[in-house]
């Protein structure tokens, strides 16, 4: 019998998840990895791993700075359309995180935009984390960029309706069972669709323990893509820098 696809595997590979995100603010994103690169001052020879790149476009901005990158993700569609960036110094493959690498010996891995606790359990995390020691340099740095649990929970919008390309998206967000779920339903031509997205509510504690038993030396937590210090009850996100 076939197994059922993960709602990653069938949503991240739908033209519907781009055009509902597409406001997604591209300059803000750019801008904190910028502002990562300005603060961690990676030298010109660094190699560097964008963990679930989606279609490239961040993998292509840290290969503008001249390092040598590689993007991998689940989504065969989005790799396809990474590829048309293929160069020299960037190179991209389909991947699951939770298995070994295609490549090893990085000098930095990215896991940007809650790509992270999509898994129905702690050890596909676990798995997921120490896949990362073991494509890391000795001393190389792993930076994860997660949302808040605390501040995503206190800033649950309910149901809402939004309209992109003429589409109307009606979307529902709860708490279920330890993670934030979001509903998609919508309808285009005569045709309707529904889609789920169900991320894992971790903890920095939580973190804290799966940083320790995949070998990662968790140093530093932030709270927003400017990197002030985190805070339990108001941060937006809770940026994590780790070392091999």
């Amino acid at each position: 019998m076939q197994q059922q696809a993960e709602w990653f595997e069938n949503w991240f590979d739908s033209p519907y998840y781009h055009i509902l995100y597409k406001h997604r603010d591209a300059s803000e994103a750019e801008g904190f990895i910028d502002y990562l690169l300005q603060y961690l001052e990676p030298p010109a020879s660094a190699r560097i791993l964008d963990l679930a790149c989606g279609k490239g476009r961040y993998s292509r901005h840290l290969a503008s700075k001249g390092y040598e990158v590689v993007g991998v993700d689940l989504s065969p569609k989005s790799i396809a359309e990474a590829k048309r960036l293929d160069g020299e110094r960037l190179h991209f493959y389909v991947h699951d995180m939770r298995e070994s690498l295609p490549e090893k010996n990085f000098d930095y891995i990215f896991n940007f935009f809650t790509s992270f606790g999509y898994f129905d359990t702690e050890e596909e995390d676990l798995q997921t984390l120490q896949h990362v020691r073991e494509g890391l340099k000795p001393g190389g740095t792993f930076v994860l960029d997660f949302f808040n649990a605390q501040y995503v929970q206190q800033q649950l919008t309910g149901r809402e309706r939004k309209t992109v390309e003429g589409v109307n998206f009606d979307l529902y967000k709860r708490i279920e069972g330890g993670k934030v779920v979001k509903t998609i339903h919508f309808v285009d031509g005569a045709k309707s669709y529904y889609f789920e997205e169900r991320v894992r509510l971790l903890t920095l504690s939580d973190f804290e323990r799966l940083f320790e038993a995949a070998g990662l030396q968790l140093l530093h937590t932030y709270g927003d893509y400017r990197l002030h210090a985190y805070e339990a009850a108001n941060s937006p996100r809770l940026i994590l820098l780790a070392k091999a």
